[in-house]
């Protein structure tokens, strides 16, 4: 995307990302955008496997319980508005069902264990550094889930806490799996309910944790994100009405960016392929089963054939029945 703006340098890493490689990416919402883009350039990932977590210490609680595989903490199931909540995980995994939702949380902890000690790369997007604790046992939450305010003490991280957790978060992975490889990144994305002073106080304290830590460690990296959109692009016609949330045409460049500077030459040139499949079998068609139809069904169908062939370590299963579908209607 060529646009009018201010250059950023962005280091490459000696090791770039291959389609071979598994990424498991965790934090933000922010983080939902990178992944839909891996996913649909067929490399093999995990998101959030706790759900959504916006700030440092849920992100290393989550880190350490997929280390150790260990079961959600049966105390801090709360039920609110008629359904089972973990203040842990968010709420994508609670149920009306407390048994369905243990369920759901445990083997998502258990396949985050497993994944992520045979994982090339970490990707963690810090989102605010602003932490709830409920007063009842002065307990740090991961997710409010609509309770009362006055059931939380809501606090500002220092650097200095920040920090000392994601330190120790990196010195239990690098032992876990030493071949990993974490990046980074700040959340673009303005906490507007702190304010706008103190969403800026928030971003700081993050973005110099996250330097001090990248400068200290040689299997850190830093992707500024942040930056791209607030610095670089820094218009509002990037964002989407609520003026809070990057838009596509930012997240694409984002993205961009990433690609870039994170893939090797090869998984660059593979993505391009496998985007340009993922954009077709979400293409909208107007007249299904006409003679036009079948012919793009066929057409895809012999690329990826031909793709399989290619890259015998990707699943086109997917893909294949859907077009299938498509040239034999």
């Amino acid at each position: 995307m060529m646009i009018n703006s201010l250059s950023i340098n962005i280091p490459r890493p000696e090791t770039t990302i291959e389609h071979s490689d598994k990424l498991l990416l965790i934090g933000s919402c922010f983080t939902e955008h990178m992944g839909k883009r891996l996913h649909d350039a067929k490399f093999s990932i995990m998101e959030n496997p706790h759900g959504i977590l916006f700030n440092p210490l849920s992100v290393c609680n989550s880190l350490q319980q997929y280390l150790q595989g260990s079961p959600v903490r049966e105390e801090l199931f709360v039920y609110l508005h008629e359904v089972w909540h973990h203040w842990d995980f968010h709420s994508r995994f609670s149920h009306t069902d407390k048994e369905a939702a243990r369920m759901a949380m445990n083997n998502s902890i258990s396949a985050a264990h497993h994944f992520l000690a045979q994982a090339d790369w970490l990707m963690i997007t810090l989102g605010s550094a602003f932490q709830y604790h409920l007063n009842d046992g002065d307990i740090p939450v991961a997710n409010c889930h609509r309770a009362p305010g006055q059931w939380f003490d809501k606090r500002l991280l220092s650097i200095t806490q920040i920090t000392e957790a994601l330190e120790q978060c990196i010195q239990a992975l690098k032992q876990f799996n030493p071949k990993l490889k974490i990046i980074f990144t700040i959340s673009p994305v303005r906490h507007i309910r702190d304010g706008v002073i103190a969403n800026n106080r928030s971003k700081a304290r993050l973005l110099e944790a996250v330097h001090s830590l990248v400068d200290t460690h040689s299997h850190c990296f830093y992707f500024p994100a942040y930056e791209l959109l607030i610095d670089v692009l820094r218009d509002y016609r990037f964002y989407d009405i609520d003026m809070v949330h990057p838009n596509f045409a930012a997240t694409q460049t984002v993205w961009e960016a990433f690609a870039q500077h994170y893939l090797s030459a090869a998984a660059q040139k593979l993505t391009d392929k496998m985007l340009a499949l993922s954009t077709a079998m979400n293409h909208k068609i107007q007249f299904p089963g006409t003679s036009s139809h079948k012919k793009f069904g066929r057409d895809f169908l012999q690329k990826i054939k031909q793709y399989q062939l290619e890259y015998p370590h990707i699943d086109f299963s997917k893909e294949e029945a859907y077009f299938s579908g498509i040239a034999n209607t």
